[in-house]
């Protein structure tokens, strides 16, 4: 049996931009993917924490270092900019895997940097990465 996980989750990050204009996805900075670890085309689920609005699509890498996130095509539509979002990504395992794996949170300042990584233990209890 396989189960769907959260896998990783960028928390409270800021939408920069939002495109219209764009085939629709999420650009998000390649350093906030590779802390979340989220990768490149993966599907995710995003939350506006400012509307309420939960919706899904894929991730595009954004430069590194850039504090990117930007909603484009038909997500955009869901978003304001300066809106703070939860962008959060799933895997499936085996029920002997999930406690093996716990997920990863990474949590960011105003501009997008990273400000701290953990991974969430038992009970909701957040512990650094070393």
């Amino acid at each position: 049996m396989q189960l769907n996980m959260l896998k990783g989750k960028i928390h409270r990050a800021t939408v920069v931009q939002a495109e219209l204009d764009y085939v629709g996805s999420i650009t998000i900075d390649e350093d906030l993917m590779e802390a979340s670890g989220i990768l490149e085309y993966e599907k995710v689920q995003i939350v506006d924490v400012n509307n309420g609005q939960r919706f899904e699509t894929y991730v595009i890498a954004g430069e590194a270092g850039s504090g990117m996130i930007c909603l484009n095509g038909a997500a955009a539509r869901n978003v304001s900019v300066g809106d703070k979002v939860i962008i959060m990504c799933y895997c499936q395992m085996s029920p002997e895997e999930v406690s093996a794996n716990p997920p990863r949170v990474v949590f960011v300042d105003n501009d997008n940097k990273i400000a701290r990584v953990t991974r969430y233990e038992k009970h909701g209890l957040l512990k650094d990465m070393e």
